[in-house]
């Protein structure tokens, strides 16, 4: 995953090219959507039926690329969540920034009693 927020892209920019401050997130959140959530953050991200967004932690990069270093599971689904086909992460548990976003490999379809999981090292970031 390498699609970046256009918030993002002008934190990284102001930061590093005009001396703005950034301060990191103090925990980074993983939140799917059923539609893409595009660089502008526009997409439809899950809610209800149990669903909450999940906090990731990533392993020290390595050659500009990182992975999620535990595995990340979602609550059990109390209703239908619909066909999810992103994930996004996050800077906050509800509302805050979309830092990066990317279509799953394979959609999942997530009916009432499933529940979601992102085994370890299965989302990446890479910059390149």
């Amino acid at each position: 995953m390498a699609e970046m927020s256009n918030y993002l892209e002008n934190v990284l920019i102001n930061g590093t090219l005009r001396g703005t401050t950034y301060t990191a997130p103090a925990a980074v959140y993983v939140a799917l959507f059923t539609s893409d959530p595009t660089d502008a953050g526009t997409g439809t991200e899950c809610s209800g039926g149990g669903y909450a967004r999940q906090t990731v932690t990533f392993a020290s990069p390595s050659n500009g690329a990182t992975v999620n270093s535990a595995a990340v599971e979602f609550p059990q689904a109390t209703t239908n969540w619909g066909t999810i086909g992103w994930l996004g992460l996050y800077d906050a548990a509800t509302s805050g920034n979309l830092l990066y976003h990317t279509a799953l490999t394979t959609a999942k379809t997530i009916d009432t009693g499933d529940i979601f999981k992102f085994a370890a090292s299965s989302i990446s970031v890479t910059l390149s």
